[in-house]
């Protein structure tokens, strides 16, 4: 199992430049907007439309950068960290009519293709982002890619483009796992032929000569590394307890759909921050749900039984509070994963949000109207200091959102062609 950087064992007087990492935290259905976008804030609530309509938005709000100053209810929790990250509006999603919506903002959100650019599929989708990333910098880590997703529901009401944001290509999904379990035991597991053993406590005991020569800082370091692993154990022993107690009750086992839905997100959430932090990959998206899977889940502290928040999204006019509610819960645990990156101090002291470029997005700029235009972009981290923070981007009308993603490339050093159909990079992005 990799450990974090120490000075203490440092051969030499210069650390090592951190590596930069990207990583994707996708929302499902879009957002209210009178709760998420600036301006937007006494805009009629929209009726429910299948029709995938192009929509343009009145807000006022003139093209260019800004400091990130006044932040929107949905966007409150991004108060601690306001100055790590970039609010980016009026970005558009190429999209196919005669496909579901719902299926194109998922599998499509990270591949960007034009309409028409691929003639094998009824998607407009090609290889996505993070793959495209990895062809540069995956052979640097054990793991190239990293897919996480919290959805376990095993009614599989849908097809594999309503549930996955990362494709090898047209047609070849990148399988995600949704069980942490079995993402902790393929990243630092080791399976005993009887038992699982705590893998803490076998690498622990290993580390004890190593410990002694380490310094005050170091070793602080590697207890907060090690109490951080033994946390996920911790919690994913209280998710098994749950089941088996269940079980015990001559109850059908749950899935992970009706587990606390924080708690599986942050859990899922702290393992991929792990495997970032060490090097077991550069590259990683986590799903936080399916494209309109309408099967209940349960949200705590939010509502007293299981919410659907598909079906929600339908009737704003009934559910908004609702909505807003789940919208900002959200949000909070993409800034709980912000701030936890940033906490980590890497060998040249800045932190891994600092050499992170981590998006939070979805492909519906509204769950009602499902449109394709105008979509929730959140960028935290600078890449290593290639990415400006503290601003909110408004974009001109027809940006395309593969501009952010030929950014985010260029950020990291990449010169690509991939998606040549676009406008061009949102250059001001760029320090």
């Amino acid at each position: 199992m990799a450990l974090p950087w120490m000075e203490s064992l440092a051969h030499s007087e210069v650390p090592p430049k951190p590596a930069q990492r990207l990583a994707v935290f996708y929302v499902p259905i879009g957002v209210v907007r009178r709760g998420f976008f600036p301006g937007e804030q006494n805009a009629e609530i929209p009726k429910f439309t299948s029709s995938q309509k192009e929509i343009t938005r009145e807000t006022g709000l003139e093209v260019g950068m800004r400091p990130l100053e006044q932040l929107t209810p949905t966007q409150q929790p991004l108060e601690k960290a306001k100055q790590k990250v970039t609010l980016i509006t009026g970005m558009d999603r190429f999209y196919k009519h005669g496909s579901d919506v719902h299926a194109q903002c998922a599998s499509c959100f990270l591949s960007s293709a034009t309409a028409h650019a691929v003639k094998s599929s009824v998607y407009p989708l090609a290889r996505t982002l993070d793959h495209i990333i990895a062809d540069h910098v995956g052979d640097q880590t054990p793991f190239r890619t990293l897919e996480l997703s919290c959805n376990s529901h095993r009614d599989n009401k849908e097809s594999i483009y309503f549930d996955n944001i990362s494709w090898y290509g047209t047609g070849h999904v990148a399988p995600s796992m949704r069980d942490p379990r079995k993402v902790y035991r393929r990243m630092f597991g080791t399976q005993e032929n009887q038992a699982y053993r705590d893998i803490t406590g076998l690498v622990l005991e290993d580390a004890r000569s190593l410990n002694r020569r380490l310094g005050r800082a170091d070793r602080e370091k590697f207890a907060e590394y090690f109490d951080g692993i033994r946390t996920i154990e911790e919690q994913m022993d209280k998710l098994d307890l749950i089941k088996h107690e269940i079980g015990k009750a001559a109850v059908k086992e749950p899935d992970n759909s009706v587990l606390p839905r924080g708690q599986y997100i942050r859990l899922m959430g702290d393992l991929m921050v792990a495997a970032l932090q060490v090097g077991l990959t550069n590259v990683a998206t986590l799903m936080i749900g399916p494209e309109r899977w309408d099967t209940p889940m349960r949200y705590e502290s939010l509502f007293d039984k299981p919410m659907s928040h598909h079906q929600m999204s339908h009737n704003q006019n009934k559910f908004m509070k609702e909505l807003l509610q789940v919208d900002q819960f959200h949000m909070e645990q993409f800034v709980y994963l912000v701030q936890k990156m940033d906490g980590i101090r890497e060998a040249d002291g800045t932190t891994l949000l600092d050499n992170t470029i981590f998006t939070y997005g979805s492909g519906l700029g509204d769950g009602a109207t499902h449109q394709y235009t105008d979509l929730p972009i959140v960028v935290a981290g600078s890449g290593g200091g290639r990415l400006k923070t503290g601003q909110h981007l408004h974009c001109s009308d027809g940006t395309a959102l593969a501009n952010l993603w030929l950014t985010h490339a260029q950020a990291m050093g990449l010169k690509l062609d991939r998606f040549a159909d676009s406008i061009g990079p949102v250059q001001q992005l760029l320090t």
